[in-house]
């Protein structure tokens, strides 16, 4: 059997455990935590990071210290894992759905800009001293308040346009970095781009603590507004005031350790991502009808999940899970779910039902071995003929 992404336990991950068990340390109380946080926040090139329980949960905070409100709109790609999405209903808001670029999969920047320009009108609010300055949506004359771009499967866009697009139509950028920790768009780290990023330490990321998230931000008071929330808005050490409405969303000790140990063998694991994806990508080129996700010259991907597209996906699936190679489609558009039909979905072609139908993730654990990975190659091979 050959994982599809799984787990590599290989450093101090045992020692740190023991460590939070023999001291007793193991709740939302501990070293490790402060630790891993500013761990991952200097790895993404930001000042602050505040540890939660997933990255779900980081979204979540990030969406409600964003201001965004129920009713408002915010922009979100229709291919992404359904987090994205389930973060921004919480809050009440609604999203309004781009389609991907068929070349990088990321959100389609020119369907944006054209529907923003087309679509949109500003409005100037006074408030006591305050100037809100808001760009509505033409079809329901509610406010667009922000953008959320998804680096799908580590991969980046391009950020300096979608950066230009943010600023001109007001809209604060909140970056879904959750399968992204390691990729880079001309040297800078995802996640450092917008107001806030959050990363993900899912089972199935490139470093786990079985479940986990990080928003990270370089504003020391969103910062300090986050933690607060995510530690259920305890507003004294000692009484049990609470003075908002906060959120049990907080990472416990004994994984923060899990996630210091990881972290400590980061680089080496993105060599091994790195490794992964140039074996697939030089054994697979040419094989049937196979097609690669496309990585922009500026942008420094982390390889995470290794994807690719052939007509044949369905019975590609079928016949690798056969025989124990464990594979999966591409997540379902966000448009197809039955909870997001009546959603606003901007597309042309509709690229990602077509990514949907014919792509599929090939094993890609960090640990994986030359030889698991010779045997996913030989099969995919066979099928195709080759």
């Amino acid at each position: 059997m050959i994982p599809l992404s799984v787990p590599q336990i290989g450093g101090n991950e045992w020692k740190y455990v023991k460590d939070c068990l023999d001291t007793g340390w193991i709740s939302s109380v501990g070293s490790y935590v402060s630790q891993f946080e500013q761990m991952v926040a200097d790895f993404a090139g930001c000042r602050y990071g505040v540890a939660c329980m997933n990255g779900t949960a980081g979204l979540h905070i990030a969406q409600i210290l964003s201001d965004i409100q129920p009713g408002d709109h915010v922009i979100v790609p229709n291919i992404t894992f359904i987090a994205t999405l389930n973060a921004i209903t919480y809050t009440g808001a609604e999203p309004i759905l781009i389609d991907a670029d068929p070349n990088n999969w990321q959100m389609d920047l020119d369907i944006l800009e054209d529907f923003l320009d087309k679509n949109t009108y500003l409005v100037e609010s006074g408030i006591g001293d305050r100037v809100s300055i808001n760009y509505h949506s033409i079809l329901t004359h509610r406010p667009i308040k922000a953008i959320m771009p998804v680096h799908v499967l580590g991969n980046v866009g391009d950020m300096d346009r979608l950066m230009s697009i943010a600023t001109k139509y007001h809209l604060t950028i909140i970056e879904d970095s959750t399968e992204s920790l390691g990729s880079y768009y001309k040297g800078k780290h995802t996640g450092s781009f917008g107001q806030f990023g959050v990363f993900s330490f899912n089972g199935n990321k490139i470093i786990s603590t079985g479940g986990g998230g990080v928003i990270v931000t370089d504003d020391e008071d969103l910062a300090r507004k986050a933690k607060h929330l995510t530690t259920q808005a305890k507003a004294s050490s000692i009484e049990y005031i609470h003075d908002e409405i906060g959120y049990n969303y907080r990472l416990v000790n004994i994984l923060a350790a899990v996630g210091v140990a990881q972290m400590e063998q980061f680089p080496q694991f993105l060599e091994n991502k790195h490794r992964m994806d140039k074996f697939y990508r030089t054994e697979l080129e040419g094989v049937g009808d196979i097609a690669f996700q496309k990585v922009r010259p500026d942008v420094d991907p982390n390889c995470w999940l290794f994807t690719f597209k052939t007509a044949r996906m369905r019975d590609l699936l079928d016949y690798l899970n056969k025989k124990e190679i464990f594979s999966r489609p591409f997540w379902m558009p966000m448009n197809q779910l039955r909870m997001f039909k009546k959603l606003l979905y901007v597309n042309k072609e509709d690229h990602s039902t077509k990514l949907y139908e014919s792509c599929i993730s090939i094993p890609s654990s960090v640990g994986i071995t030359l030889e698991q990975q010779e045997t996913v190659v030989k099969e995919i091979k066979h099928f195709f003929g080759s």
